[in-house]
């Protein structure tokens, strides 16, 4: 994804295609530039439909921010008051619109995190990118560097947003720039635990995410909230389709760079944090011998992990991986995706029984039963349940 050589101004224009934007140049003041992601991505040829876009505006920018809300029926939101960002929401498009920071946009540059993020494109005049601290060379050689060691630290999350960028983009490290961020590794704790979090499942869902975790590991940035699980990486995931690869993978990694407490400590929501304990558990219950298993927790486990199941497979060995990818495909596969064969609703009329930990005891078993090919249609789960429900007639 390298440039082959610097495309001129004109045709990163022409890539960004200002006239698709929801926002008119001419609304916009001179002197206006857009800077950051949208500029790097427009040079390697890799922006998305609806690139977020950065801008710089000498002075005003809330404001502006909330004139163009108004005018073209978005909606304003202050990023920071005091350093003069705002967010203008249109439709699908997100556009971060700041004061220059600095006497000058050259200056403003100078105090951005990486170079190849410190490259700016002038929005009136005369085409033309302003790099005054190397990023279009960085881009060309597929470098990382930070601008200064004091920019990286200015907000600790672009120690690790510098990672995620070569978790996407095919980067080396620059040497120094990784001293910097060894040095300085602990002050990511400083950062907001939800966006860490989120700058985490951007890196573990890059396509090449298993150079950028090895860095991670290396310069021991997430130590504090770190699992110390063995690593799974994309030659693990050979056998899985690339729809596959995208849903397991990213679920693997997180769960074996980041503790369960680790995961609460960064905020993480509720159900992440469930499918991350819940695979964890079951890596560490699974036996080497996976026909010793008892039936009632084999049961348990394809409830548990269910669509995730893909991301504990990663851990078998091949022909183990092979045999339960064929079967966890099949979606009338009993056993893979276990399901009772006749629902609560039809147990308590069919059996008068009332709804509590009973009943749910009794569709387990109809489950269990149905996965190994004990029951084989409802008239079969029915008798099945007469038959459970006599047995265990006083306890209900």
């Amino acid at each position: 994804m390298h440039m082959p050589s610097n495309p001129p101004a004109t045709a990163i224009l022409e890539r960004l295609a200002p006239q698709r934007w929801p926002l008119p140049l001419d609304l916009l003041p001179a002197g206006a530039v857009l800077v950051g992601g949208a500029v790097r991505d427009a040079l390697l040829d890799r922006l998305k439909p609806k690139p977020d876009l950065d801008l710089v505006v000498p002075s005003g920018a809330l404001a502006l921010t909330r004139t163009l809300a108004n005018r073209l029926g978005g909606s304003c939101v202050v990023l920071d008051q005091e350093r003069d960002m705002a967010r203008l929401v249109l439709r699908d498009w997100t556009v971060d619109i700041a004061r220059q920071d600095g006497a000058s946009l050259e200056a403003d540059l100078q105090r951005r995190d990486y170079r190849i993020n410190a490259i700016a494109l002038p929005l009136h005049g005369p085409a033309q990118l302003i790099d005054p601290t190397g990023g279009l060379a960085d881009l060309q050689q597929g470098r990382l560097t930070a601008v200064r060691e004091s920019n990286i630290t200015d907000d600790p999350l672009r120690l690790l947003r510098g990672l995620r960028l070569m978790a996407e983009i095919p980067l080396s490290l620059d040497p120094m720039t990784a001293v910097w961020m060894r040095r300085h590794r602990q002050q990511l704790t400083q950062a907001a635990p939800e966006r860490i979090l989120a700058e985490l499942q951007k890196l573990v869902a890059g396509p090449l995410a298993d150079q950028a975790i090895e860095q991670l590991c290396q310069l021991e940035l997430i130590r504090p909230w770190a699992a110390g699980q063995p690593l799974p990486t994309s030659v693990d995931a050979i056998q899985l389709t690339a729809s596959e690869q995208e849903h397991a993978l990213p679920l693997a990694r997180l769960t074996a760079l980041i503790s369960d407490k680790g995961l609460e400590r960064l905020k993480g929501s509720r159900a992440l944090r469930q499918r991350c304990r819940r695979l964890r558990q079951w890596q560490q219950r699974l036996p080497d011998d996976l026909e010793t298993l008892p039936e009632a927790e084999r049961v348990q486990l394809h409830l548990d992990l269910d669509r995730d199941l893909a991301a504990l497979i990663l851990q078998l060995e091949p022909a183990h991986q092979t045999h339960w990818l064929r079967r966890w495909r099949d979606p009338e596969d009993p056993l893979f995706h276990p399901a009772s064969p006749v629902d609560g609703t039809t147990l308590q009329r069919e059996l008068k029984l009332t709804p509590g930990p009973r009943l749910g005891e009794l569709l387990m078993h109809l489950r269990l039963e149905r996965a190994f090919g004990r029951l084989h249609s409802r008239d079969d789960a029915l008798q099945e349940a007469h038959r459970w429900t006599n047995r265990n007639r006083d306890a209900l």
